[in-house]
């Protein structure tokens, strides 16, 4: 199974690239993850429906044909970390690739982030594009310590 990340932005700090890659490389041979990032359309005088249109149109050529959608969104499902490992089990079990998408600046266009089979939320909190990617793979490695019950995770 592969997990794939794709995240609208591609400049993040040096400090998150880091933390990224260091939870990255942590994870076994059976749960790849790997890291699509598109670019951001250029603000400009463009329309908001302008934007979110093509940076839709970015996201779906980045996804995997058949893969499994899950948005973040703000108005998503909340799940604690023992919820998603369940989530994350019943995801490795159907054995679909996953593709975890982290909408721009402006958020996701609607009618994608409607369509998409998954919303979750990382936070209650507004948080930067690049502190989210930090997080949500974070987040995922301690779900697949959960279930591997591997010391990483102790309650």
């Amino acid at each position: 199974m592969k997990l794939l990340i794709v995240a609208v932005g591609q400049r993040v700090p040096d400090w998150a690239q880091t933390a990224y890659d260091d939870y990255a490389k942590r994870f076994p041979p059976e749960l790849r993850v790997e890291l699509k990032a598109v670019k951001t359309e250029p603000r400009g005088s463009k329309t908001l429906e302008t934007l979110l249109a093509a940076e839709r149109d970015r996201i779906l050529a980045a996804l995997p044909k058949g893969c499994r959608v899950v948005v973040l969104d703000e108005r998503g499902t909340s799940l604690s970390t023992l919820a998603l490992a369940q989530q994350l089990k019943q995801w490795q079990l159907a054995s679909d690739d996953v593709a975890l998408v982290i909408g721009g600046p402006d958020g996701l266009e609607p009618g994608f982030r409607a369509s998409a089979h998954q919303r979750i939320r990382l936070s209650d909190l507004t948080l930067p594009h690049a502190m989210v990617r930090v997080l949500l793979i974070e987040q995922l490695y301690r779900a697949w310590s959960v279930n591997a019950n591997h010391p990483y995770h102790r309650e």
